[in-house]
């Protein structure tokens, strides 16, 4: 009797954690091989992006970032500087910010032209407003990176993860996660890795 007394409050923790294991796993987008989630967002210049325009690319390289954060600031030239190398390739960046600016009202749409004047983004720049783009593709942190491949009419997710492994030090960096997957993905090679973990602040949900 005593053992069953033991065991019945040992599996109601159980349970109690099982819940809260689901209730708190939020990221519930894509993986990689998954179709690449469509959107049609607010540039800073007004006009609508979709994925759709850029069917006559090889790929595309989404990044998930914003204004405040100082992890999203520190990739800021290095976002440049992979869209300068890789635009005329065949594979552009598309940045998106999808943060609540109730929360943080520097990551308005407002400061998110003055800050791509600021930088001279050559990028669009997509203000995901409803943060629905965000939660179908299971962006968590700022920067967030969602490379996608061309396949067929479609895009296929590719790579998601971290731009490289230093945000504080660019020249101390080992790893070029991004520029390696381009490269690999350019020969008709596998990616390697294909997953790695984004390093930033968290997205800023509504509440």
């Amino acid at each position: 009797m005593k053992t069953i007394i033991r065991i019945l409050p040992a599996l109601g923790m159980i349970a109690l954690i099982s819940a809260f294991t689901l209730l708190g796993d939020d990221n519930t987008g894509v993986t990689v091989g998954d179709g690449a989630p469509t959107f049609n967002l607010k540039n800073i210049d007004g006009k609508k992006v979709s994925l759709d325009d850029y069917k006559d690319r090889n790929g595309v390289v989404v990044i998930f970032t914003c204004n405040h954060c100082p992890y999203a600031k520190a990739y800021e030239d290095r976002i440049i500087a992979l869209d300068q190398k890789y635009k005329g390739e065949g594979w552009p960046v598309i940045a998106i910010n999808p943060n609540d600016p109730k929360s943080y009202p520097s990551d308005s749409y407002p400061n998110m032209k003055k800050r791509a004047k600021e930088k001279g983004f050559t990028f669009p720049y997509l203000f995901d407003e409803t943060q629905d783009i965000a939660r179908s593709y299971g962006a968590t942190r700022t920067p967030h990176v969602f490379i996608l491949k061309k396949d067929g009419e479609d895009f296929k997710v590719a790579y998601i993860g971290a731009i490289d492994d230093n945000y504080k030090d660019e020249s101390a960096v080992e790893e070029k996660y991004v520029e390696n997957a381009i490269e690999a993905l350019r020969s008709g090679k596998e990616v390697n890795p294909s997953l790695t973990k984004a390093i930033g602040c968290g997205i800023k949900w509504k509440k």
